[in-house]
């Protein structure tokens, strides 16, 4: 399941904690990303369905401007918009360079 951004939510921690259903990777998950994002994020948060999904979302996936953006684009992901690359893309995939090889694949 590919993210309007490009990354493969079937490969994210909080969305295999959430399929799962297991506590235990939400706590391991918790502790990770706290130690990387130097934000204190707790096991309960760790709850995502993905972020083309109707459903649960991680609270930083709730608030991303990309997402933002596609839904109120109604495209289905960066690749499909006509402002393909913008800038805030363009940020984004120097942090997740496997995002951007997605969208191009995509296009």
């Amino acid at each position: 399941m590919i993210a309007y951004c490009g990354l493969d939510c079937s490969k994210c921690d909080a969305y295999l904690a959430t399929e799962e259903n297991n506590d235990a990777k939400r706590e391991e998950t918790a502790e990770k990303w706290s130690r990387m994002y130097r934000h204190d994020i707790k096991p309960e948060q760790i709850n995502c369905d993905g972020c083309r999904s109707e459903g649960k979302k991680f609270f930083h996936c709730d608030d991303c401007d990309i997402r933002q953006c596609c839904t109120s684009r109604g495209v289905d992901h960066c690749a499909a918009c006509e402002d393909y690359i913008c800038d805030t893309l363009a940020g984004f995939i120097k942090l997740a360079p496997e995002a951007g090889a997605a969208l191009e694949q995509s296009r």
